[in-house]
């Protein structure tokens, strides 16, 4: 039988890495970050210096993208490593941004990463975050959880973990920032983000983290009792 997989998805800045992580962990399932895919890709042919503009080339690499997320315990953040190497830190920056965005746009990319991302598919079980990974990449999953939380709340959050590490930020700029990206990804033509119809729905506006996990850890357990 193929192993199960709990879908997570949601708009930025919900809690989905958080929640994920704290699965994976607690079940000792595998991690999938899919967000984290396509800035990978840009990574490794920007290593392996392959060139952007050759779509092909470059989908052959995320057909065959060596990676893997390993969740840390608790209270640390997940590793993401490349080719062996943790590139945790680096996955983040602006210039791995700028690398993705390239990537992103190939059709092939996103078609070679749609099959990569099943891949990740292993016993004893997954669990997926990204935001159409209920609706797209793992429809047949039994468990799916659309988290999400107000913009207002997700900017709070953001402002606060930017402010804590000492970055300068608007808290009105990063507000407006989450509410384009919602309607971007709300529009977009390709996996446009919204929950899947059998999908069961988390405002954790005003939860913590603690709470969404346990409220998710029962509909797991409502699912997966047999195993």
């Amino acid at each position: 039988m193929t192993p199960p997989v709990i879908c997570i998805d949601g708009p930025s800045g919900s809690g989905k890495g958080t929640l994920c992580q704290m699965l994976a962990l607690k079940l000792g399932w595998h991690l999938l970050d899919s967000g984290a895919l396509y800035r990978l890709v840009g990574m490794a042919a920007d290593k392996h210096q392959v060139d952007f503009t050759d779509e092909q080339a470059v989908a052959a690499l995320a057909a065959d993208l060596d990676v893997a997320f390993l969740p840390g315990q608790a209270g640390e953040p997940s590793r993401v490593m490349l080719e062996g190497v943790d590139v945790s830190g680096e996955l983040r920056t602006e210039t791995t941004g700028l690398l993705a965005s390239k990537v992103a746009v190939l059709p092939a990319v996103r078609q070679a990463l749609l099959q990569r991302q099943r891949d990740f598919v292993q016993a004893p079980g997954l669990v997926a975050d990204g935001r159409d990974m209920g609706t797209v990449v793992f429809p047949d999953s039994p468990l799916k959880v659309f988290l999400t939380a107000s913009a207002e709340e997700r900017a709070r959050r953001r402002y606060k973990q930017l402010k804590d590490k000492g970055d300068s930020v608007n808290l009105a700029t990063l507000l407006k920032e989450i509410q384009d990206r919602d309607r971007r990804d709300s529009e977009r033509e390709h996996s446009p983000l919204k929950p899947a119809d059998d999908a069961v729905l988390i405002d954790s506006s005003s939860l913590g983290v603690e709470q969404v996990f346990e409220r998710v850890l029962t509909e797991v357990s409502a699912r997966f009792s047999a195993s």
